[in-house]
């Protein structure tokens, strides 16, 4: 097998089994976005692998870590080394005394991520969805990150460890604006760090508010569908549901329109119960509005609604990587000319692999 060949299925079959991990460093427990799982990086991609759920357990992969370095093994085989992410920046804080790592965490390999607020209003609601787990990280995170903060830290890890962009999510507020508070952090970025900023957010009543952050100096921006099937919707991500695909898909449009084509993109979920061909045919509706389509297998985080799903077959996700790929290169679209974002990290999804 081909070196390409042998680093495309390893990465597809980490995503889907996880890996053992004996050293209390298994990575991040819980929070919003990837979470129950831990950043390694193989040859010139990286996987974020999941080593906190239950199914791990019975994964064939164990890892032996030793400071940056690390050794994977199948069934007790050394198969090769990765390297392990070790940020300097973590071992900063504030003048305040707020160490960096409570305010952003490394994603990937060159990515800054935080959830600016730790708090979504639909978190002790039926209308919650079960994947997330946004709220499970209180205590080891702020609940509440300072524009100034972020930037701080945005500079710290450009200078330290060569981070080149960064990532800002938030949970759905109640009497608070979303978008200008994303706004109010992308600007501190660009002054201080100068560097991609990508955000997230749900379909906006306001569309024009999207011009706001553009102005404000956001790079790329995540609008995320989950799943194309209603009823799956309906169930695992209710307040999604209510939102309704065709208000997603204008919100989508509109965001091409101000951003420009491959830097917006929407998380479509594999392991939700939905078809495959669902998700060929959705991600053919994004791609075609020039959305990238950032297909990811489910990773469960202990404490959500879901933990106790198990991600699809390697095999599956190989078949959808393949044909969501080749959408991708028919549309011209590709990870290489995204600016920012989960797109530009690549470690949830192993779609960069295939194009």
């Amino acid at each position: 097998m081909a070196k390409k060949e042998f680093i495309r299925d390893l990465k597809v079959d980490l995503l889907s089994s996880g890996v053992r991990i004996s050293t209390e460093d298994k990575g991040r427990k819980g929070g919003a976005g990837p979470a129950g799982s831990k950043n390694i990086i193989i040859e010139d991609t990286v996987a974020n692998v999941p080593t906190f759920a239950q199914f791990v357990a019975n994964s064939p992969y164990t890892l032996d870590i030793d400071g940056d370095k690390g050794v994977l093994k199948r069934f007790n085989e050394r198969i090769t080394d990765v390297k392990i992410p070790q940020p300097r920046f973590y071992k900063l804080q504030t003048r305040e005394g707020i160490p960096y790592n409570k305010i952003a965490l490394l994603h990937g390999a060159d990515c800054l991520a935080t959830t600016v607020v730790q708090h979504c209003v639909y978190w002790d609601t039926p209308l919650r969805c079960k994947f997330c787990g946004i709220e499970l990280s209180k205590g080891s995170t702020l609940d509440i990150k300072r524009p100034e903060d972020i930037a701080e830290v945005a500079e710290a890890a450009k200078r330290l460890d060569d981070v080149k962009h960064v990532t800002l999510t938030i949970g759905t507020l109640k009497e608070s604006n979303e978008v200008e508070i994303l706004g109010e952090c992308v600007a501190a970025i660009k002054e201080i760090a100068k560097i991609p900023v990508h955000v997230q957010f749900e379909p906006l009543k306001d569309l024009k508010q999207m011009e706001d952050l553009y102005a404000k100096g956001v790079d790329t921006v995540g609008i995320h569908v989950e799943s194309f099937d209603k009823e799956i919707l309906k169930n695992v991500a209710p307040a999604k549901a209510k939102i309704g695909f065709d208000r997603y898909l204008k919100a989508l449009k509109y965001a091409v329109n101000v951003f420009g084509e491959n830097q917006v993109s929407s998380f479509i979920i594999i392991g939700l119960g939905e078809s495959d061909e669902s998700v060929i045919e959705g991600c053919k509706t994004l791609a075609e509005m020039g959305v990238y389509p950032f297909v990811v297998p489910i990773s469960p985080i202990p404490g959500s609604y879901m933990e106790d799903a198990v991600p699809p077959s390697s095999e599956r996700m190989k078949k959808i990587y393949e044909s969501v790929a080749s959408i991708l290169n028919r549309e011209n679209l590709s990870w290489k000319k995204n600016k920012a974002g989960c797109v530009r990290c690549r470690a949830c999804s192993a779609l960069d692999v295939f194009e």
